[in-house]
């Protein structure tokens, strides 16, 4: 579909502004909650933002546009869903009773 916008008045060019604009904020949110659907609170993630080592924290929150994740150093961050990726869960290293590593 082709918009003749040269024939548009002032009031009608700037109301087709106002709906490109909504709409394009509707798709961005749309996807950004896309996103977050693929992760749920207690999820473990990792993400690693401008000038900081990678960071791995736990989703505690769902926001707007980001969710908010508490990192292993209980700061709390506010992180867009396209940047997180999920974690690998810690390996234990504990040694069970009786095995090599728990020789003394």
């Amino acid at each position: 579909m082709k918009i003749d916008i040269d024939q548009l008045t002032e009031n009608e060019l700037i109301d087709l502004n106002n709906r490109v604009v909504a709409r394009l904020r509707f798709m961005q949110q749309f996807r950004a909650h896309a996103q977050m659907l693929t992760f749920s609170i207690g999820d473990r993630v990792s993400f690693q933002p401008d000038g900081h080592p990678l960071l791995n924290g736990v989703i505690t929150r769902y926001n707007k546009k980001t969710v908010t994740v508490i990192t292993e150093g209980g700061q709390q961050w506010n992180v867009a869903p396209g940047f997180l990726r999920r974690a690998e869960q810690p390996i234990d290293v504990t040694p069970q009773p009786g095995s090599a590593l728990d020789k003394k």
